[in-house]
C-alpha cells in the first residue's frame, strides 16, 4: 500500500512523499499526515480493508463543500482504498469564541434544505452502513433507517441481547408520540464528536469525518451533548440563531442519542447498551 499512496500523491500531486507520520482518528484504515517535496503538507487516509469505502468520506466532504458554507478539508483523491486531503491547521480545545463560531455555521448548515430525509446515496457513519431512502417523514426515517436499523444490526452480531431489541422495538412504534416532524428536512453534519472539530485562534478551521444526510436539526444537536462536545457558550448562540423548541434537552436529546449510542455499541462494545436501556426506562419501557 505504500507504493500506491506514493504512486497516488505523486500522479495527482505531481510531488514526492518526503516523510509522512501517522496520525490519531477515524474509524476507517489508517490515518498520516504527508509531507511532500515541493513543502506542502497533506492528510491521507489509507484503507487495507477487504471492503474498502474511503470514497465515501471524500463523497461526503465534497458534498458538504458543494450544499454549504461548512469549513471541510478540500479533498484531493478520492477513492476506495485512498482519501488525501489538504492539511488542516488545528486542534480540539475550544475555547468560548470558537463556540460561538461553531454554533453560526450549524445554524448556517441547518438552513439548507433537503426534498426529503435522507440522502441521495447511502453513507457511513464511523465505519458503519447508514442508509439514506429519500423518506418523507422525519419519524418514519428516524424510526427505520436509525433507530431499527442499528439495534437490529446490534443485535444480529451478538451485541444486543433479544429482550431489549424488544423494548426498542416497543418503543419506535410509539415514536411519534415523542418526537417532531421538523419545519424542513436540515442538511446535517452527522458526527459531531470532539475530535471531529477543528478549532485554531479562536475559530472553527475545519469539520471532519462527516456522516451527511438531511433530517431534523436536533439530531445533530443531540450528538453534540453526548460526548459534551461544546457547551453553554455553543447552546445560547445556538438558541438566539434558531430557538431550540421546548422539551429538547428534557426528553428528545435523549431519544435521538439512542442512535449514536447504539452506533458506538456496534464499534466499541455493548457498555453502552447500559445508557440505551436508562433511557428507555425513563421513557417507560
Amino acid at each position: 500500500m505504500t507504493d500506491l499512496l506514493e504512486l497516488t500523491i505523486t500522479k495527482a500531486l505531481g510531488a514526492a512523499i518526503i516523510h509522512r507520520a501517522p496520525l490519531s482518528g477515524g474509524c476507517i484504515g489508517e490515518v498520516f499526515h504527508v509531507e511532500l517535496s515541493d513543502g506542502r503538507g497533506v492528510v491521507a487516509k489509507v484503507d487495507q480493508s477487504n471492503n474498502p469505502r474511503l470514497d465515501i468520506e471524500g463523497y461526503m466532504l465534497n458534498y458538504l463543500e458543494a450544499h454549504s458554507t461548512l469549513p471541510v478539508p478540500e479533498v484531493i483523491v478520492s477513492t476506495p482504498q485512498i482519501l488525501v486531503m489538504d492539511h488542516i491547521v488545528g486542534d480540539s480545545q475550544f475555547t468560548a469564541a470558537s463556540q460561538v463560531h461553531a454554533a453560526e455555521l450549524l445554524a448556517d448548515l441547518h438552513k439548507v434544505r433537503g426534498q426529503a430525509h435522507g440522502l441521495e446515496q447511502d453513507t457511513l457513519i464511523g465505519s458503519l452502513h447508514q442508509p439514506n431512502p429519500w423518506t418523507d417523514s422525519w419519524v418514519a426515517f428516524f424510526r427505520d433507517e436509525r433507530l431499527l436499523h442499528m439495534a437490529i444490526h446490534a443485535h444480529r452480531e451478538g451485541v444486543m441481547p433479544p429482550a431489549l431489541l424488544k423494548r426498542i422495538e416497543r418503543f419506535a412504534a410509539d415514536l411519534d408520540q415523542f418526537i417532531e416532524e421538523p419545519e424542513h428536512p436540515s442538511l446535517l453534519h452527522g458526527d459531531i464528536w470532539t475530535t471531529n472539530v477543528l478549532a485554531t485562534n479562536n475559530h472553527i478551521s475545519a469539520f471532519i469525518d462527516p456522516a451527511v444526510y438531511y433530517g431534523h436539526l436536533e439530531i445533530e444537536l443531540a450528538f453534540i451533548t453526548l460526548f459534551s462536545t461544546f457547551g453553554s457558550a455553543f447552546f445560547d448562540a445556538y438558541n438566539t440563531l434558531r430557538p431550540i423548541r421546548p422539551g429538547f434537552f428534557e426528553t428528545r436529546r435523549d431519544i435521538y442519542n439512542l442512535y449514536p449510542l447504539l452506533v458506538h455499541a456496534r464499534l466499541f462494545g455493548a457498555s453502552y447498551l447500559s445508557s440505551v436501556e436508562s433511557t428507555l426506562g425513563r421513557l417507560g419501557y
